[in-house]
């Protein structure tokens, strides 16, 4: 029997299946939220220190200046009372007044988020564009050209991204010159490219390693399935057979693992925009922590974890038209 808007009773059935599945995940990335920023205030509160012993600088501060700070940020109030306070604001689109820069939250992320979204976006390129062509070429050509990649990735899976950060600078910047050590450019796009190119490589460098190794083993393993020996026995071309079978049957890890590592960036760029100088939401971080900045700590937690989640959920998204399997469960 067809319904009333043209879907039968078993089309209506997974569309309702589907957007009960979407919205169990929505509200799992909303819990995760709420306890996450819930951990993140707890620690930092139970940290050693005290903002006010870092917003009153010297040694003449006196015990009424400590007072009236703690009044100002309303710190002596119960911990559940400022957490309250603190959702309750971001409910409103409110994260607070920065205790360090003495303005808003919100101006600090808007000015500061831009450079790390361009970084975080460079080094996604560099490591879906390296690491999987150069994964899909270590499956396909098997030998020398396997083993050295192979070996070079454990060196890039191995290497810290401050020290990469700090080898690159050294090389390319202070001995070779050929890229700018510091800051972000701000003379027009090709610019601001340029003075990201060695932090988005820093950045990218152990990701990009581990999205090589996970193409190859998948790309290994689809090469060898029925399907794809069935496309060369038809006389498909060596291309086709690699790209349109072969990959296309192997890239859902690929793309799982990439959403996850690309998500993950935004912690990383903590040490790479602190060693390369940029004023990011990363090095902000650091800042915030040193201080004891609940507001801009909160927020920054807040922005990374939900990118983090909406990414997976993303990617969960996807699954069922990476992989036919699954969409058929889904709409069993």
């Amino acid at each position: 029997m067809t319904a009333l808007d043209g879907t039968t009773g078993t089309d209506g059935a997974a569309v309702r299946r589907i957007l009960l599945s979407i919205l169990k995940r929505i509200g799992s990335l909303l819990l995760v939220l709420v306890v996450t920023s819930f951990i993140v205030f707890a620690g930092m509160h139970l940290a050693p220190g005290s903002p006010e012993s870092f917003l009153a600088k010297g040694n003449n501060v006196t015990a009424e200046t400590l007072a009236a700070l703690r009044a100002q940020y309303h710190l002596d109030d119960p911990f559940l009372v400022q957490y309250g306070r603190w959702v309750a604001g971001v409910l409103q689109g409110d994260f607070g007044q920065s205790m360090q820069f003495h303005q808003p939250v919100s101006d600090l992320l808007a000015s500061r988020l831009p450079t790390t979204l361009a970084l975080v976006a460079y080094s996604a390129i560099l490591i879906l564009g390296s690491g999987v062509l150069l994964g899909v070429l270590a499956a396909v050509k098997r030998g020398p050209i396997d083993s050295a990649a192979i070996v070079l990735s454990t060196v890039g899976m191995a290497a810290p991204a401050f020290v990469v950060a700090m080898a690159l600078t050294s090389l390319f910047a202070v001995s070779l010159g050929w890229f700018p050590a510091f800051g972000p450019g701000g003379d027009g796009a090709l610019d601001r490219i340029w003075h990201l190119t060695l932090p988005a490589i820093a950045l990218a460098l152990s990701s990009c390693a581990l999205v090589f190794r996970t193409t190859r083993t998948s790309m290994i393993a689809t090469l060898d399935k029925e399907y794809v020996e069935t496309a060369r026995v038809r006389g498909f071309g060596a291309q086709r057979v690699i790209w349109a079978h072969a990959f296309r049957g192997g890239v859902v890890p690929v793309i799982t693992l990439a959403g996850l590592v690309i998500s993950g960036l935004l912690v990383t760029t903590t040490i790479v925009e602190t060693v390369f100088g940029l004023n990011g939401i990363g090095s902000l971080l650091v800042q915030a922590v040193n201080v004891k900045d609940f507001p801009v700590v909160q927020a920054i937690v807040l922005v990374i974890v939900t990118v983090f989640v909406v990414s997976n959920l993303i990617v969960d998204l996807l699954y069922p038209f990476l992989e036919p399997r699954a969409r058929k469960k889904v709409g069993a």
